[in-house]
Order: structure tokens, then C-alpha cells, then sequence
């Protein structure tokens, strides 16, 4: 049987993997954005593996929350990308400090 600790190690290693993805790769802003979806992917299967854990269902209630969340920061984050790919032709992050207005 899978218990709540193979849940959490599983959700332990998404989150290692997405921070190590971020600090390791500072060029491009896609999988930036990528590295904090699987951040927010790893925090929503705990709320999951510990509602379904304690019989209650208000960590699924937040998962809902955090995907909307999740989904805004895609759409706006995608919007912001061919701004600056139409402005700058490249998605290097150091090309954002070249946007000031």
C-alpha cells in the first residue's frame, strides 16, 4: 500500500527539481516559467496526499485556488514573453534589464 511518506517524497523530489532547474538554467524565461508551474505542481500534490490523508477535503478546496493562480501566472508570464521576444528578438533573461521605461 502507498503511504502519505511516499507522497511526500515524491512531492520532495518535483520541488528539488524545479529549484535546481531554476537556479541551474537563468537564461530562458520558458523554462523559468516552467520550473514554477512544477513548484506549484509539487505543493498542490501535498495538499492532496494530506487531505486524502486526514479524511478532509479543504487541501483539494486549495488546489483549485492555486491552479487558477497557476493558470494567470502562465497566461500573463506567456503575454510578457512575446512582448519581449517582439521588442528584443531573443528570450534571454538578461535582455529584461534592457526594457526600462
Amino acid at each position: 500500500m502507498i503511504g502519505l511518506s511516499h507522497y511526500l517524497v515524491l512531492s520532495a523530489i518535483l520541488f528539488s527539481l524545479a529549484v535546481a532547474g531554476f537556479f541551474l538554467n537563468r537564461k530562458n524565461v520558458i523554462i523559468l516559467l516552467m520550473c514554477i508551474e512544477l513548484m506549484l505542481l509539487a505543493v498542490n500534490f501535498n495538499f492532496v496526499a494530506f487531505s486524502r490523508y486526514l479524511n478532509n477535503i479543504d487541501g483539494q478546496v486549495f488546489v483549485f485556488f492555486i491552479l487558477t493562480v497557476a493558470a494567470a501566472e502562465a497566461a500573463i508570464g506567456l503575454a510578457i514573453l512575446v512582448v519581449l521576444f517582439r521588442n528584443r528578438r531573443s528570450i534571454d533573461v538578461d535582455d529584461l534589464d534592457l526594457m526600462k521605461g
